[in-house]
C-alpha cells in the first residue's frame, strides 16, 4: 500500500518502506517504477526477516558502516539491504526471480 507524506520521509529521500507501507514524499512519485521497485525490494527483505529483525539488523549495520566510513551517506549506501535494492532497482522483473536471503550477497564490500 502506498501512502503520501512529506513528514514521514526524511529530508533528502524520496521514499521509505515501513512494512506494509511504501511512503512517498509526494504524489508525483507514484508513477516512478524504479523507485517503487526499490521500495518493494525492501518490503520483500522485511518479510523474509519477519519485519522487526529487519529493522534491528538495518540499524546495527548502519552503525557499523557509519563507524567504518564516518559518513552518513556512505554508511546508508553500503547497508546490504540498500546495496541490493540500488543494484536491482532497474530490474523490474527482479522480485519474480529473487532468491531468499539475497541481500546476504551484498554484506561483503568489494
Amino acid at each position: 500500500m502506498i501512502l503520501i507524506s512529506k513528514y514521514l520521509v526524511p529530508k533528502g529521500y524520496r521514499g521509505i518502506t515501513l512494512y506494509p507501507f511504501i511512503v512517498l514524499r509526494n504524489s508525483n512519485l507514484i508513477g516512478n517504477q524504479v523507485l517503487l521497485n526499490h521500495e518493494n525490494i525492501h518490503l520483500k527483505q522485511q518479510l523474509e526477516l519477519l519485519i522487526l529483525p529487519f529493522y534491528v539488523w538495518y540499524s546495527f549495520e548502519f552503525l557499523v558502516r557509519f563507524v567504518q566510513f564516518k559518513s552518513w551517506g556512505k554508511a546508508y549506501r553500503n547497508i546490504s539491504f540498500e546495496r541490493e535494492a540500488y543494484h536491482k532497482e532497474y530490474d523490474l522483473d527482479y522480485l519474480n526471480n529473487r532468491k531468499l536471503w539475497s541481500f546476504l550477497k551484498y554484506l561483503r564490500l568489494k
